[in-house]
């Protein structure tokens, strides 16, 4: 299972899915791998190329509702061709057109995206993303709990990069919601 951070920390809200890693839990389970790709897509493209049994995808989402509102949803990676490949893109669509260019074949992809409030050139969250932090790094434990078999438990106290988890506790459900 790979889980990737993706955004440009240089643009404010866009920061939001290095954030999200940044101060996920340490998961023992070696078939985990939690990764900050930034701006990187072309890193990730390749790295896709490896087997995995799913792709979590971290990422701010177009201002299309409510500033810090959390979705969690399948990504729509079939229609991947139809985006022309450009390695210095970062959006999902042109990632996974790079790893069909690579002759790789797209795990089955899970986002979990906050609406953003402004990608406006700045370093740091919005408050209303900011806030949405916690809420994300939760919805990233359940998701895997969904798609790890004997469900991954985070090692207490320990963090996947710098950061920790500050509280544990479960979203509000007014802010997240599942979109197929």
């Amino acid at each position: 299972m790979l889980i990737a951070g993706i955004g440009n920390i240089f643009l404010g809200d866009d920061g939001f899915g290095p954030e999200v890693v940044r101060r996920l839990p340490r998961y023992p389970d070696a078939g985990v791998r939690v990764m900050d790709y930034g701006i990187r897509g072309m890193h990730l493209a390749y790295d896709l190329l490896d087997a995995w049994d799913a792709l979590v995808l971290v990422d701010a989402l177009p201002d299309r509702g409510e500033s810090g509102r959390v979705a969690v949803f399948r990504a729509a990676t079939a229609d991947a061709d139809a985006v022309h490949l450009d390695a210095h893109a970062m959006t999902p669509a042109a990632v996974f057109a790079g790893v069909r260019a690579l002759g790789g074949a797209l795990p089955p992809t899970v986002v979990v995206g906050c609406q953003v409030s402004s990608v406006d050139d700045r370093i740091g969250l919005s408050e209303p993303v900011a806030a949405a932090v916690d809420d994300a790094v939760a919805a990233v434990g359940r998701v895997l709990a969904d798609l790890i078999p004997d469900g991954a438990q985070p090692v207490e106290g320990h963090a996947a990069q710098v950061g920790t988890v500050r509280d544990g506790s479960s979203p509000s459900p007014t802010r997240v919601r599942q979109e197929e």
